[in-house]
């Protein structure tokens, strides 16, 4: 089990003051990839003394201190999740803006394939993929 949010932070030295606990909760428990507003919205309901404001400012900080990882989908608001050791791409719903994770031992040995081909051996990477679900 990975270490939540708040463990991350006290692990790295960021200060957690009682709104900061609160919005690391709500994104530990987020089963999603909120961006700033969704999170704002959870959070208010928890303490509505919690402004926007602080809300971007403390997911910049989380993005900043390796925390959070940015996502910025095709076009969409930006939105956040918590930076795991494990990779993993993306899925991306363009209608319902859902998104799932998945990972694909072929896609990776794929990506290698093509890096060697080219002369590279890969560091890094990142696979978003777009569409639609079939009618069934």
């Amino acid at each position: 089990m990975s270490q939540n949010i708040e463990q991350k932070c006290l692990a790295k030295g960021v200060k957690l003051t009682d709104q900061r606990k609160i919005i690391a909760k709500a994104m530990s428990e987020s089963n999603d990839h909120p961006d700033v507003d969704e999170l704002y919205n959870r959070v208010s309901k928890i303490d509505s003394k919690i402004s926007i404001a602080t809300v971007y400012r403390t997911v910049k900080l989380f993005e900043k201190s390796g925390i959070l990882a940015k996502h910025e989908f095709k076009g969409e608001k930006a939105r956040y999740e918590e930076l795991n050791e494990g990779h993993h791409d993306h899925l991306i719903d363009v209608k319902s803006g859902e998104i799932i994770e998945f990972v694909d031992e072929e896609i990776e040995k794929l990506q290698e394939k093509i890096a060697a081909k080219y002369g590279y051996k890969l560091v890094d990477h990142k696979l978003e993929l777009y569409g639609v679900k079939k009618k069934t």
